[in-house]
């Protein structure tokens, strides 16, 4: 029993390792993970507590406990059974379909990351490229929503920075929870977009199974109080205009509504830039007969480069005005028929386009594309638009039409779009598609004022 056993070196190594991960799965894991979840739980205890819309049980679930859930609930089984049914495979492969759908689309939600990251960067990013501005927000409004209501905020889609440019704007009442498409699941950027909260979803995708799978983890967050962020939209603007909503996921929070229950709030959300980072390459899609627009490798590497050369010498210049504006809070409650979908999608549409924001570089853009040859022309055009709009409830520029003027000929100037000369300004050849594109998010509201004057003649 006591005798000396002799053992290859490497075998010794081997048991010792086993050994080792033993005692770390079954002693030392379990610990280190009860000290983080403690320690997560005092974090979301203080934020909970200084959070106009407290972080709600729902999001703060494992993922691992999640996924089990929505792949095992009743509704999810059914498909399943219908999926194998349909396609003449077994259940158990099915299944195992199903979990990996589950597991794509499943957040894996972090406070800790949310706020002390996440939140810093978000903020960090939109006041170092932009001067950022909220221009409407009425407290009283959104006082008196139900703070036990699911609030889903709605908004347009201009640019990636939508999704930094709230969550800054936001993260001092609630932590959200975007649906953002495949453009985002990219190692490691899915990973730390996964614990700010948000869920994936394949746009392009038309399988049943999936969009059965997708319904119902977007109807159990709605359930669960989940304040969310959606773009009705299906995805980012290609024209600069606004689009007509795609009523997929609205329809999938709708069905959820229970007059007896839970009340569903939608916020409309409007944002507007000077300068949106991607306006060509979404031009370009646009062009093209796919909504693809992933950026060339090399030529986004050089201008990250050359933007960090400019930051690191100071002479960097903000790309403008980034603006976002909230709108008025729509209940299911006060709908006539909370299901009817596309009538949801379509006042929730107007609900934007009434608060997203007239811009400098916007109003001089519509203005050149209209016919204006100089600074004249361009001030009379923007003073007839925004006259019109006074007392149309728009979100208009706090200065003067002759800052607007300046500031938004300066930034085209300065891009090379725009040439000045004595007295009269000239479009750079290739320009006037961009400034179309600008010109585009701002045209309904211009229409609108046009109407109004006819209908007044």
């Amino acid at each position: 029993m006591f005798q000396m056993v002799t053992l290859p070196l490497w075998l010794f190594i081997l048991i010792v390792l086993f050994a080792a991960v033993t005692f770390a799965s079954h002693f030392l894991f379990p610990s280190v993970r009860w000290f983080f979840r403690r320690r997560a739980e005092r974090v979301v205890a203080r934020l909970n507590e200084r959070l106009q819309k407290p972080i709600e049980p729902f999001k703060l679930a494992r993922r691992y406990d999640m996924i089990q859930r929505l792949v095992y609930d009743p509704q999810v089984a059914e498909a399943i059974n219908d999926h194998a049914r349909r396609n003449g495979v077994p259940e158990n492969v099915a299944f195992e379909r199903a979990r990996r759908y589950a597991r794509e689309i499943v957040p894996s939600f972090s406070a800790t990351l949310y706020f002390t990251v996440g939140a810093r960067l978000a903020k960090w990013l939109s006041r170092s490229m932009y001067h950022v501005r909220v221009g409407r927000f009425d407290r009283d409004l959104y006082e008196q929503i139900d703070p036990e209501a699911t609030v889903v905020f709605v908004m347009n889609h201009r640019s990636n920075m939508d999704y930094v440019l709230v969550t800054h704007l936001v993260s001092q009442t609630s932590a959200l929870s975007y649906a953002v498409g495949e453009w985002a699941r990219v190692w490691p950027l899915s990973a730390l977009i996964r614990m700010m909260g948000a869920y994936f979803i394949r746009r392009k995708s038309r399988g049943d199974l999936y969009r059965r799978v997708l319904a119902r983890y977007v109807q159990l967050a709605t359930q669960g109080g989940v304040t969310q962020a959606v773009f009705p939209e299906g995805g980012l603007s290609l024209t600069g205009g606004l689009g007509q909503p795609r009523l997929g996921i609205l329809s999938y929070i709708a069905s959820t509504y229970d007059p007896e229950g839970r009340d569903i709030v939608f916020v409309p959300v409007g944002l507007n830039y000077d300068r949106v980072l991607e306006d060509q390459i979404l031009l370009d899609a646009g062009k093209s007969e796919h909504r693809r627009f992933r950026p060339p490798i090399l030529p986004a590497a050089l201008r990250v480069l050359r933007h960090l050369g400019q930051r690191i010498t100071r002479r960097f210049r903000k790309f403008g005005t980034a603006t976002v504006s909230f709108g008025e809070p729509l209940s299911l409650r006060d709908l006539d028929d909370p299901k009817d979908i596309e009538a949801l999608g379509g006042e929730l549409m107007a609900r934007i386009a009434e608060v997203v924001p007239l811009l400098p570089v916007p109003l001089v853009a519509h203005a050149l594309v209209s016919g204006a040859t100089n600074p004249s022309d361009v001030r009379a055009h923007i003073d007839t638009v925004i006259g019109g709009l006074n007392d149309a409830g728009a979100v208009l520029p706090r200065r003067s039409v002759e800052k607007v003027v300046e500031d938004g000929l300066s930034i085209l100037v300065r891009r090379g779009l725009v040439r000045k000369g004595a007295g009269s300004l000239a479009l750079v050849e290739g320009s006037r598609d961009l400034l179309g594109y600008y010109a585009r998010s701002i045209a309904h509201h211009v229409q609108s004022s046009d109407d109004a004057a006819t209908r007044q003649t």
